[in-house]
């Protein structure tokens, strides 16, 4: 018997709607599961996620009940957050708290980039690629990373060093985070069934010696590997590996999710040595009804949240119990955030910066970055100011989770971003964990006068290393960058002229080696 036909004979089952054949074997599933590699989890949040009601700035409570009456949650049901006075989440999310109160959530604050793009399409295109908003790529990022460790994929996989799809796209298709220049780096799970035999029945015909048939050869070889990788994925769903009983089904809120992730779990139990898996839960578009009118507590975004929050949760119960949540972490990301203020269909229009989640056991727990500050001035046009560039976050995946060099990562990310510390290092750097010094209690930049006319001069404090200082405008377009090189340890001062500008609010950045502070400006008549 074959090996492929000895998979047929074996146990199939059906996991969140994707048929995947399992073989039950205690012999299997131990050898399988011996690596220990470690295994990135990316939850993809389309339609752009409102942050202020996701991670709510209670220290802002009294201006945002006036900026976002429609939809603000009532103060009386934020759930707070042990350790962190001033902050808590919407009543739904009850798992993610449970996350938070057992160590193992990140909260980054304020995540966007200069110049934001508020369509969709191109918003999700950077986010997944890394680009800058002027800029295209046929790449994503995490496409690069995988290119970076296997250079000559597709040649000559799988093979015996690497005999897994270097990354998993389940319930999608593979978006542009997971390609490079026109090479899909991973394998979409829809139904892995074969009746077909395809690897060995259709390709004994001769390729052409012509043009043609060196493309044909190509599809035929990517067809083959997709075959082949649909075989290991089939004997790596090993039966009973799931062992939470909290993933939400039926028509609970992220019931679709919480499939995804379980099959995900499945798989990294099977013993799979995949390098990325990437998921997705859609619905975050919330122009309208966001809530119900009559209770802000509930409707379309709560039910959003509750599911997101439980199938995390989940996931992260099941990876606990299978004695796995070591080698995994977990990241969600959106496309764009929303307005700070609401709008009149008790809902939110698109806006820039939002907070993103890091998950499991090997984070560093906690907040990263501060409440974003709500301007009494703001208006419909008004955003977010931006604390962390989404490159930086990436930057400390491939530091501190995937263990690449500063040069490598600048290699991957097509530029120097400043990792943050969100992970715990010692996996890579052979230390303890580091302990979070984000200055908080501390002022790093001023700016007087403050409110101006012209000019204004900004005072700040180096902690050595590199210096990044830019101005943005409340839409979060990026207008100077004041200054972006190494600094000495000490304090400085830079005179920054915004005299051709109208009057308003601005916002002074600055970061400083994963320490980043932001300051309101006001130019005035």
């Amino acid at each position: 018997m074959n090996r492929r036909n000895f998979l047929r004979s074996s146990a199939a089952a059906t996991i969140g709607g994707l048929t995947v054949r399992g073989f039950s074997s205690p012999l299997l599933g131990a050898l399988r599961s011996a690596d220990d590699d470690r295994v990135l989890v990316i939850v993809q949040l389309f339609g752009g996620n409102d942050g202020l009601n996701t991670v709510i700035p209670l220290d802002q409570y009294g201006v945002l009940a006036t900026k976002r009456p429609n939809v603000l949650i009532p103060e009386s049901a934020v759930l707070p957050l042990t350790g962190l006075t001033g902050t808590g989440f919407h009543p739904a999310m009850g798992g993610l708290r449970d996350l938070w109160e057992d160590g193992k959530l990140n909260i980054i604050q304020g995540v966007s980039y200069p110049e934001p793009n508020f369509s969709h399409f191109r918003a999700t295109d950077i986010w997944e690629t890394g680009a800058d908003s002027d800029q295209l790529l046929s790449s994503g990022w995490a496409g690069r990373y995988l290119n970076f460790e296997y250079p000559n994929y597709p040649a000559g996989y799988p093979n015996e060093d690497m005999p897994d799809p270097l990354a998993i796209r389940v319930g999608g298709v593979v978006g542009p985070g997971l390609q490079y220049m026109g090479v899909s780096m991973a394998t979409a799970i829809f139904n892995t069934d074969d009746p077909l035999n395809l690897s060995n029945n259709i390709y004994n015909d001769p390729a052409s010696a012509l043009c043609s048939g060196g493309k044909l050869s190509y599809v035929r070889q990517v067809q083959q590997q997709t075959d082949l990788y649909g075989d290991v994925i089939e004997a790596a769903a090993v039966a009973g590996c799931n062992q939470s009983t909290l993933y939400p089904t039926g028509n609970e809120p992220g019931a679709e999710l919480a499939a995804a992730l379980k099959v995900v779990a499945q798989l990294i139990c099977g013993g799979l040595r995949t390098k990325i898996y990437w998921v997705s839960i859609g619905g975050f578009d919330t122009h309208a009804q966001q809530v119900v009118a009559t209770d802000h507590t509930q409707g379309t975004h709560a039910n959003l949240l509750q599911g997101l929050s439980d199938a995390i949760h989940a996931f992260q119960d099941d990876l606990q119990l299978l004695g796995l949540e070591d080698r995994v972490l977990g990241m969600t990301f959106s496309e764009f955030g929303r307005r700070i203020v609401d709008n009149a269909s008790v809902g939110t229009d698109h806006g820039s910066a939002l907070p993103m989640f890091l998950f499991g056991s090997q984070v560093l727990p906690g907040m990263f970055g501060t409440n974003p500050e709500i301007p009494a001035g703001a208006t419909f046009q008004t955003n977010l100011a931006m604390q962390y560039d989404f490159r930086s976050v990436y930057a400390s995946v491939l530091k501190d989770w995937f263990c690449l060099s500063d040069a490598d990562i600048d290699t991957v990310l097509l530029d120097t971003y400043q990792p943050l510390q969100v992970i715990d290092p010692s996996g890579c750097l052979g230390t303890g964990v580091h302990a979070i010094n984000q200055r908080a209690g501390d002022s790093l930049l001023q700016a007087y006068p403050n409110p101006f006319t012209e000019r204004t001069t900004l005072s700040y404090v180096s902690n050595g290393g590199r210096m990044l200082i830019q101005v943005y405008n409340e839409q979060g377009q990026l207008l100077q960058t004041v200054l972006n090189q190494p600094m000495p340890a000490g304090t400085y001062r830079v005179d920054v002229d915004l005299g051709p500008l109208p009057a308003g609010v601005y916002y002074a950045r600055l970061q400083n080696e994963g320490v980043q502070q932001v300051r309101n400006l006001l130019k005035v008549l």
